[in-house]
């Protein structure tokens, strides 16, 4: 068998592998509603009549929002144990973890989304001064 044979055999079964998840996609319901897909397909000109491609992208959406979710967690718990070494009594009356944007914003940077957002009047450390006597 020379290498053509085994290439097109292998395409065949790519093919194969992609048709039966496609078709698979018929009957899978994911979490995010089609009509919600296709909506923001449309609002960004793609426009689509064929359900399987639709439920792709939703697949798609939902382990991206579970890895971004994931990877929160993740920085949550890191953040939240280094505060614990510095406070061991509050470790024990709260152990639910709190996630901040700052867990969100690193873990949309990991997958490669960077985020940005504006300063909260709380986050600002002229909070609740006359806006005359404001250094900023």
């Amino acid at each position: 068998m020379n290498q053509n044979q085994q290439s097109s055999e292998g395409t065949h079964d790519d093919e194969a592998a992609l048709s039966e998840f496609l078709a698979s996609l018929m009957d899978y319901t994911p979490t995010i509603p089609d009509e919600l897909v296709e909506h923001y397909l449309g609002k960004s000109g793609f426009q689509c009549p064929d359900v399987r491609l639709i439920r792709l992208v939703a697949v798609a959406t939902q382990k991206f929002v579970a890895e971004v979710a994931s990877g929160a967690l993740q920085h949550c718990k890191a953040r939240q144990a280094t505060v614990v070494k510095d406070k061991r009594d509050k470790q024990q009356k709260d152990k639910r973890p709190i996630l901040t944007m700052e867990d969100l914003s690193k873990a949309l940077r990991e997958c490669g989304v960077n985020v940005r957002h504006q300063e909260y009047f709380a986050d600002s450390p002229s909070t609740g001064m006359d806006p005359a006597t404001r250094d900023e």
